[in-house]
């Protein structure tokens, strides 16, 4: 059994019983055992028995090892970790047979130490009544990655008051990931209901990282910053800025804001706050974490079309009469200044509330990074009010 228990809420520790086998929704097969005296967790995908993928992590240190191999005559052979930035550097491996419902052998490191290997098909402990929706979805979808958070449980961090509302901020040691829940300000309902999506995303960054920490192989960078930017009534919003290396060539940064309907908790689209097109707005646009519908074929090129035919010149004609400087075309051959006047930049812009209106940032082309996100890209809200989404929200003045 995994040791430990994760904190799902604040003061929350349940004691966990069992459910069925642990296997994901593909080919993955996750089994629990232990590697000489280490307990660990294991997953493969034999699907393709010339290119065996998998992974394990120790259960004391939560991070990932690569396996890759082969898989003959109930025999896995399998290579631990990679050689791609050591090219011929010797590898541990994994001699693993076949048993009724698990596998056992031995695992050797390049200088001969050898250990044994034993894991099976155990059940998974049972999800606590009381856990957040991302976590009631894992034993499903990511049993791997729901054993390892049951060694992991959140500290507490600082209080901030903003806005208006005490914020309690939330930190996963391990992996330095953070976020905040609101702790007063609104009603208790919609307080667990917001909550639940925010430290919901908190544990699916975690998660992020130990990926990004496998796909480096040893070299990766997973850095991040999380900003409240506005908090009302009817809607919370917050920007996470990552500065990341998970392998290839060079490493890259990024804002992924999120705006919470306080009264659903559904994530909001921009279609739900803002519509400048004909018709009704296009609503839960972009609200699968929640449980919806996710768009069809058509509802999705429908959204495309829109974006690229109406709303982004719309939004390029606004910025323009807004910030005229700011929008100035650059001269001919200038390559150094930013063009807000490509259409291209806006066609997937990073949007999120702040106090004096609606943010949307612009994105640029790796050698122009710098150019990511201006700061004075801000609808002001009396211009959203003219042009309502698909959700009716409480906007302030401006």
């Amino acid at each position: 059994m995994v040791k430990g228990l994760m904190r799902l809420a604040p003061c929350a520790a349940v004691l966990f019983s069992m459910l069925s086998t642990a296997h994901a929704e593909d080919n993955r097969l996750v089994f629990t055992g232990t590697l000489g005296k280490m307990p660990i967790v294991f997953e493969v995908d034999t699907s393709d028995p010339e290119q065996v993928t998998g992974r394990y992590f120790y259960e004391k240190f939560h991070r990932d090892l690569e396996l890759n191999g082969t898989y003959k005559n109930d025999v896995l052979l399998l290579t631990e970790g990679s050689d791609r930035m050591e090219p011929g550097k010797p590898l541990p491996t994994l001699k693993l047979q076949q048993i009724d419902g698990g596998w056992k052998g031995e695992w050797q490191n390049p200088k001969g130490k050898k250990l044994p290997v034993l894991v099976t098909d155990t059940p998974l402990p049972e999800v606590p009544t009381n856990a957040l929706p991302y976590i009631v979805k894992l034993p499903k979808t990511e049993p791997y990655e729901y054993l390892r958070l049951q060694g992991l449980k959140l500290k507490t961090g600082k209080k901030q008051d903003f806005m208006g509302y005490t914020l309690q901020w939330w930190e996963e040691p391990d992996t330095k990931m953070t976020m905040f829940s609101i702790e007063s300000g609104m009603p208790k309902e919609d307080l667990q209901r917001v909550n639940q999506q925010l430290l919901g995303r908190l544990w699916d960054e975690a998660i992020s990282y130990y990926g990004c920490q496998l796909r480096g192989r040893g070299y990766a960078e997973f850095l991040q910053d999380v900003t409240p930017t506005f908090i009302s009534p009817s809607v919370i919003s917050l920007n996470i800025s990552t500065s990341y290396y998970c392998g290839g060539a060079h490493p890259d940064f990024g804002d992924s804001p999120i705006n919470l309907d306080v009264h659903t908790g559904h994530t909001l689209s921009l279609e739900d706050v803002l519509w400048v097109g004909e018709g009704k707005p296009l609503l839960h646009a972009d609200r699968d974490n929640a449980g919806d519908t996710p768009l069809t074929k058509e509802e999705d090129e429908a959204r495309s079309r829109y974006q690229r035919e109406v709303f982004v010149p719309w939004l390029i004609k606004q910025l323009t009469a807004l910030y005229p400087d700011e929008m100035k075309k650059p001269a001919e051959g200038d390559e150094d200044s930013c063009d807000f006047t490509d259409e291209s930049v806006w066609g997937y812009s990073n949007w999120h509330f702040t106090a004096k209106g609606l943010y949307l940032g612009a994105y640029f082309a790796r050698f122009q990074r710098g150019c990511d996100s201006p700061d004075w890209s801000v609808l002001p809200y009396s211009l959203i009010k003219q042009h309502p989404g698909a959700v009716k929200l409480e906007l302030p003045k401006g």
